[in-house]
Order: C-alpha cells, then structure tokens, then sequence
C-alpha cells in the first residue's frame, strides 16, 4: 500500500527540480559540515515556507554514508491515540522519490503488542512525519535507505518511558538514525495559549523565545522527567513533546552516549500584543558524546 505525499502542492512544492533547489539552498545557508557523530535530529514540520530553512540546521549536519534506516517519530495532530501507532503503507511517496517502509522492524515492533495500527486516512492526515520525508529522501537519494514512521499519539508518563525502552535498541545500531518531528510554542488565542509573565520586562515575542529556551535547554540535559515538569508547570504548546519525551527516555536507555544540541530558532512572526499569533520552530542535533564537551 502507496502513502500519498497529501501535503505536496499545499505545504510545500510538488515540482521535483523546484523542491530539490529549496532544500539543497537551505542546507548550504546554514554553512554546517556533515558529521558521521551526528545520530538524530529534532526538526520542525510547518510549511517549508515557514519552518523549511529552520529544519535545514537540522538535516545539514547528516552524513548518510552508514546510514541504512531512519526512524520517523511525529506527534499526532488530528487522531487520538494513548499509544504509539505504526503504519500499514509499504511505500511513502515524496517529490524527491519513493521511501521504502522497513517492514521487518515493522514486525518486530508489532510483535512486541505495544503499538497500534494506523489506517491510511490516518496517515495522509498527519503532517508531521511528511514534512520530514522531502528532507529525507534529498539527504539519502544517493543511497538505499528503508524508515520506520511511528505516530506517537499522548501515552502517558509511564507508556513513554516504556516505548524509549523498547526502541532504545534500535539506537546502539550505528546504520540507524532518528527524525523526531516538532515545533515549539504555538503563541496566541487561535492556539488557546496567551501565557505571559506580566513582570516580563521585554516584549512578548521575546518572552516566547525566553519560554521556549528553558525547554530547549532541559531537552539538551536529556531528561525526560525535567523535561515533563517544565510541560506540567508552563504548559507550553510543544506540539511533538511527546515524540520528544520517547526519544529523551530511548537516549536514557541505550548505551551509546548521545548529546542533544539545539543550533537554530524562529518564529513565524513577532508578537507584540495579544491580538498577535507566532509559531516557534528549533532545530537540533543528536550526537554521540565523545566527552570533548563540544557537539
């Protein structure tokens, strides 16, 4: 069964030659060398004419030579699930080429009775995972390469942990590798979050990045459980926190150390009053600690 990539022509262009140009642009602006350390990423997924030249700062950094496998971790915009959800298509379709799914770690994950199924309405409903595939399928074109999509819906604090457990393994493999798919705060009263500290000496859109740098900066402890506390007490409108929560609890779990970096961050807008709206967008990387203190 073929995944439709639903969201070409919408989110981003359908045109192969114009698709490729905007990525292999957007990569090179950053000015970021490609390392063989670097393991997974946290990327965003708006619109690339929002969020596409933030995720370069996420995929530049990629050396695919060893790479045979990438993971696809993405929030669940539209379907509620408690669980993590797997999908039935064999084939994801992008403009710059076909994604083959792994379906032998598809069945070891199904064999584990863990994870759900998700239709194929389900799948070409969400964006989050899509947004990522373009990036993908530029970055590996070279080569043969397989991904595992996964739909993390909203498990809880315990069903997280046990989902990193369980994937942890799939880290300590050196061929595979980790897309984890989120924006940041989603600032606003079409976003049903206006909160703002109103001893904030500073305009709002500063305080949002303020907000959103205390997560980014617990996600770079690589603790699950601070990073939790922080959700609970600002309730920040991360919307791949849950895709992020797995990935801190596999990092706790695998024996491969691994170091989160964040190297950029946007907002669509400024907001300077509470009639504004803004969508924050980071980008980071996962490298292996080589205990230089640098990533």
């Amino acid at each position: 069964m073929e995944r439709r990539a639903s969201h070409a022509g919408l989110w981003y262009t359908d045109n192969h030659t114009q698709l490729s140009k905007e990525l292999e642009g957007w990569v090179r602006s950053t000015g970021l060398s490609k390392s063989r350390n670097v393991r997974g990423v946290i990327a965003p997924h708006a619109g690339y004419s929002h969020s596409g030249r933030a995720a370069a700062y996420a995929f530049a950094n990629i050396d695919p030579s060893n790479i045979t496998r990438v993971f696809v971790l993405g929030p669940s915009h539209h379907y509620y699930t408690p669980n993590c959800a797997l999908s039935t298509a064999t084939l994801y379709k992008t403009p710059m080429g076909d994604l083959h799914v792994d379906l032998e770690v598809i069945e070891q994950l199904k064999a584990t009775q863990k994870f759900e199924l998700m239709n194929i309405r389900v799948d070409e409903a969400e964006h989050s995972m899509e947004m990522h595939l373009p990036y993908i399928a530029k970055v590996f074109e070279r080569q043969q390469i397989k991904i595992v999509p996964i739909l993390v819906g909203k498990p809880s604090a315990g069903n997280q942990a046990m989902y990193g457990q369980l994937l942890s393994k799939y880290v300590d493999d050196p061929n595979n590798f980790f897309c984890v798919s989120s924006d940041f705060c989603h600032w606003g009263y079409r976003f049903k979050y206006t909160f703002y500290d109103s001893d904030y000496e500073g305009p709002i859109y500063k305080f949002i990045e303020a907000l959103d740098k205390v997560g980014m900066d617990i996600i770079e402890t690589g603790d699950p459980d601070i990073f939790r506390k922080y959700l609970s007490k600002y309730k920040n409108t991360i919307c791949g926190s849950n895709p992020i929560s797995v990935y801190l609890h596999m990092l706790r779990n695998c024996a491969t150390k691994i170091k989160i970096k964040f190297l950029r961050y946007e907002q669509s807008s400024q907001c300077k009053s509470v009639m504004d709206s803004s969508v924050s967008y980071a980008s980071a990387v996962a490298k292996i600690d080589d205990g230089s203190g640098s990533v």
